[in-house]
């Protein structure tokens, strides 16, 4: 990958872009959260060629989403759970809604 395909890619929500210390940095969170959120398997940073972790803005608003559950006394591992609970729950609802939508489309229209 070239540096203007990693330019290109900057507005891409999964595109690694930030290090630790950075994502750390925009959290305003420390690096030991991130590891947390990781060994919780909240999050799975991508690593560089050099082993470094690097963490999408994807990644980075789930962080944050921790962040405030646990800032609001939430245990780390528990806040993990709700969060994964809810994107489970919203693909779900997704899902539901699509079916819903197909069953809808097949239904034969009565006649007038």
């Amino acid at each position: 990958m070239t540096a203007d395909d990693s330019f290109n890619r900057l507005d891409d929500d999964d595109y690694p872009a930030y290090t630790m210390g950075r994502a750390a940095e925009m959290l305003g969170t420390t690096q030991g959260f991130l590891r947390a959120l990781g060994e919780a398997r909240l999050i799975t940073p991508l690593r560089s060629a050099g082993g470094h972790r690097r963490y999408s803005r994807y990644q980075l608003r789930i962080a944050a989403r921790a962040r405030e559950l646990v800032d609001q006394g939430t245990p780390i591992e528990a806040a993990c759970r709700i969060i994964i609970l809810e994107d489970q729950l919203e693909e779900a609802q997704r899902i539901n809604a699509e079916h819903r939508h197909a069953a809808e489309s097949a239904k034969p229209t009565a006649a007038a």
